[in-house]
């Protein structure tokens, strides 16, 4: 892991009730970015969190701070469920963790909007994304499931194509495309 990122999940307090409240207020801020986007009211994460504004900037001086730290959670997340995928069949393991890549997309959506300068952090946490899903493509391509010539890149970035497209006319029509977009990995 860089050191970026490792110094951004090293913020994390170490005791218990201020690790408590720094979690709750990333949980927070997840859900109010999803709702409302990078400009989610700060007052209103750390309420929703069940904590006081100051606690909030104490844990994160900046609104760049707090989207990062989201941001760093779900690929952390990306890259905890290509550990629980990993002993899966190649197809079905890289099928189960695009599935959570989808989740990641529409987070990624409501962080990057909010950020002001291009961030090491989020590029050194698409390498880190990269690197968890590439050995799930290997396996996939080595089993004959998944078509050799596609990179860990071209499937990010269909899959992200596809559920970033915001005139489905449900999630219904969304995932229809989306599942054909997958079946379209397969060699």
């Amino acid at each position: 892991m860089s050191d970026s990122v490792a110094d951004i999940t090293l913020r994390r307090p170490r005791r218990a009730d201020a690790a408590r409240n720094y979690d709750a207020l990333v949980a927070a801020a997840r859900e109010a970015f999803a709702a409302h986007g990078a400009s989610a009211s700060l007052e209103d994460i750390a309420r929703r969190a069940g904590v006081g504004i100051g606690t909030l900037y104490r844990n994160f001086p900046t609104r760049d701070d707090l989207i990062e730290s989201v941001y760093v959670s779900e690929v952390l997340a990306l890259v905890e469920a290509a550990d629980e995928v990993r002993d899966r069949e190649p197809w079905a393991a890289l099928e189960a963790w695009l599935a959570r890549f989808v989740q990641y997309v529409g987070t990624k959506r409501a962080l990057v909007e909010g950020l002001t300068r291009e961030s090491d952090v989020l590029a050194q946490c698409r390498a880190i994304m990269y690197g968890a899903g590439e050995p799930l493509l290997v396996r996939a391509q080595d089993s004959g499931d998944v078509d050799p010539a596609l990179t860990i890149r071209d499937v990010v970035r269909l899959i992200a194509g596809v559920t970033a497209v915001s005139t489905y006319e449900d999630d219904a029509q969304r995932d229809r495309v989306l599942a054909a977009a997958v079946r379209g990995l397969r060699a």
